[in-house]
């Protein structure tokens, strides 16, 4: 088995966790980490027995490194990025790819010239219920699609310091929604605003979905994600509804459980059209649980090694960040 050479820069909450399951994977060597804090830094590089730089150029010059997982500041993740890339140097940003549609257009340019493996850390995408969801939804089991509602709510975050709620928390379910879908919204809404801190701490954001269903009409799907850090238990679900079910996701607890609508059509004794329900069909889908980082990591792994392409692309991770702005910019410009 070829051994693939990780690095992670930025040993943060997430980064130490990259470094973590690196350090797991059979066919991923942890050669190096790099953190501007050497302090804490240390104490990973010791935990996982791999060397430590606080200088993460130089890591990349003194160091045979294949791939590099990028765990800074969002506001970092270009210039960290292209440097990555430009050495030849395959890597996974966290989310979100960048903190500007520039930023993200220019890493997307340099990976495709260099030729470099880029993927994202759009992390949900990962988790073995929503592959599960995917799947019920491709097969028809609910129907049309009509509507998604998603919430991703809990306390304030100590380690998140250039981000708002749009940036951090919604963009994972933005994705979610685009990888579901198989598409993009036509129209975007949001209303939010600061109760703790500087940032925006608490947003509703409403999408709208526009799919021709084959003939001349359009379906028109909403999807709404509330999400904020100001509720003190840490909730992650979501909920879609179709023509024929329904299904709740659980992103923490991985459970599936579907919903399959029983109904007729009949007429009452006035002669109008009635749609009679029937106790819906419940059934708890078996999901074999697993950790989605661990899923993740390895599936960038075969992505260097040329077994797979990346489930999430610079343009995925692109789209999830131009809607998030946009759902910014709808706040703004609403703000009275």
């Amino acid at each position: 088995m070829k051994m693939v050479n990780v690095a992670v820069i930025g040993t943060g909450n997430m980064g130490r966790n990259h470094a973590r399951v690196y350090f797991e994977l059979e066919d991923a060597a942890l050669v190096a980490i790099s953190d501007i804090n050497e302090e804490e830094g240390k104490v990973v590089a010791e935990e996982f027995g791999c060397n430590l730089y606080s200088d993460y150029k130089e890591m990349i010059e003194r160091e045979d490194i294949d791939a590099i997982s990028i765990a800074v500041p969002t506001r970092l993740h270009k210039k960290v990025a292209l440097d990555c890339i430009n050495k030849g140097v395959h890597i996974l940003i966290e989310k979100p790819i960048a903190d500007t549609i520039e930023g993200a257009e220019e890493i997307i340019e340099a990976a495709e010239k260099m030729g470099v493996v880029l993927t994202v850390g759009h992390i949900e995408r990962f988790n073995p219920a929503v592959f599960r969801l995917k799947e019920i939804i491709k097969q028809g089991k609910l129907g049309e699609i009509t509507s998604i509602i998603a919430r991703r709510v809990g306390i304030f975050p100590s380690q998140i310091r250039d981000a708002n709620v749009f940036l951090d928390l919604a963009v994972h379910d933005i994705d979610i929604f685009n990888y579901l879908l198989e598409s993009t919204p036509d129209s975007v809404y949001s209303a939010a605003g600061k109760i703790i801190g500087s940032r925006e701490d608490h947003a509703i954001i409403l999408l709208s979905y526009n799919r021709n269903n084959g003939n001349s009409s359009n379906k028109i799907i909403t999807c709404f994600v509330q999400v904020n850090w100001i509720t003190p238990v840490k909730i992650r679900n979501l909920a879609v509804t179709g023509t024929r079910g329904y299904a709740e996701l659980d992103y923490i607890s991985q459970d599936l459980i579907l919903y399959e609508s029983i109904y007729e059509k009949d007429y009452d004794s006035f002669g109008d059209f009635v749609i009679k329900f029937g106790t819906p069909r419940k059934s708890i889908e078996k999901i074999k649980k697993a950790e989605p980082l661990k899923i993740e990591l390895s599936h960038f792994i075969d992505c260097v090694k040329g077994k797979k392409t990346p489930l999430v692309t610079g343009s995925d991770a692109l789209s999830a960040l131009k809607i998030s702005i946009d759902a910014m910019r709808s706040y703004k410009n609403h703000i009275i």
